[in-house]
């Protein structure tokens, strides 16, 4: 049962992941009807505890907080990558999860899980700037580098920053339902579900309008996603040559053509399997991937998992 959550701070504390937390689990959103959680912040490192961005946070409780907590967070901070941590949080931690809690780490928080020891034999994410230190200092983990959350349960992990926000809506949504989760995000104003499995950076270009880029291009494609078509196409719609053309889209996009298209896709998809109930053939063809086999196999390779289990992971299990 999601009840009772505690975030445990140390020197150096990142604010916005700290944020992250209190932000899904702290706020107090019962004028619509959603659960209030038993929310509290402690501390590894005494009453005061500095953050990196050059202000401090006056902590009411102690390490004792975490004994009663059906879910310990611990939010990323400066110097976690190498710092020691206090042989009494890593104790609590233990402790916590042997009696059936779970811990979540935001980013950098892992090398605080990972130094309890709670990661041996386990997946993790971190940000992909730290993941061959973590992977270098604890070898008997198997770091996912691109991904945005892992669910080893009890035992979670996230990447950087916003993915924090999705581990965090993950758990939510895994205990309380999809309903619970999506009215939490709607309220965040942030998007109601991304799987795991997700890249942990998308590429969603936003190139400056007009001039001599492929911006105008980019519109088009993104409104014709169920139209098939070739790069000799585009690059007469913009005005290039396929040589130019191909290599200006590189450029601004980090991307091929066809991979950002697929993308496009796939995204699209995405939204029509949360909010619609066309079956996945008409969502195939609305997408441009002309069948539900196509479409499916796409699906799996980007998202990770099938648009059948992601509809009712979305939507709750009475979703085709």
């Amino acid at each position: 049962m999601l009840q009772n959550v505690a975030a445990v701070l140390l020197d150096g504390v990142n604010p916005f992941e700290l944020g992250v937390v209190c932000e899904v689990f702290g706020a107090d959103r019962s004028d619509d009807g959603l659960p209030v959680y038993d929310f509290d912040v402690a501390s590894a490192d005494g009453p005061t505890v500095r953050t990196n961005t050059g202000f401090s946070l006056q902590v009411e409780h102690g390490l004792r907080r975490l004994e009663t907590a059906d879910l310990i967070a611990v939010p990323a901070g400066s110097s976690y990558v190498s710092r020691e941590f206090p042989p009494e949080l890593l104790a609590a931690l233990r402790r916590a999860v042997d009696r059936g809690a779970r811990v979540l780490s935001v980013c950098s928080g892992v090398f605080v899980l990972a130094a309890a020891g709670l990661l041996e034999g386990r997946r993790a994410a971190v940000h992909w700037k730290h993941a061959e230190e973590l992977t270098r200092r604890y070898p008997h983990l198997t770091v996912e580098p691109d991904v945005l959350y892992v669910d080893e349960d009890p035992v979670i992990t996230s990447a950087g920053t916003a993915a924090g926000i999705d581990a965090c809506l993950h758990l939510v949504r895994k205990e309380q339902g999809p309903d619970v989760a999506n009215r939490i995000a709607r309220r965040m104003v942030v998007p109601p579900h991304r799987d795991g499995g997700q890249a942990q950076y998308i590429e969603r270009p936003l190139p400056e309008p007009g001039g001599d880029t492929v911006s105008e291009v980019l519109v088009w494609m993104e409104r014709h996603l169920d139209e098939e078509t070739t790069v000799e196409q585009l690059a007469a719609r913009a005005h290039m040559s396929p040589r130019t053309f191909a290599r200006r889209f590189q450029q601004e996009t980090g991307t091929t053509p066809y991979r950002w298209i697929l993308r496009q896709r796939v995204l699209l998809a995405q939204r029509l399997l949360e909010a619609t109930d066309e079956t996945v053939d008409a969502i195939a063809g609305r997408t441009g991937f002309g069948n539900a086999a196509a479409l499916r196999h796409h699906f799996v390779r980007a998202v990770g998992t099938t648009p059948q289990v992601y509809r009712r992971t979305f939507r709750g299990p009475e979703a085709a």
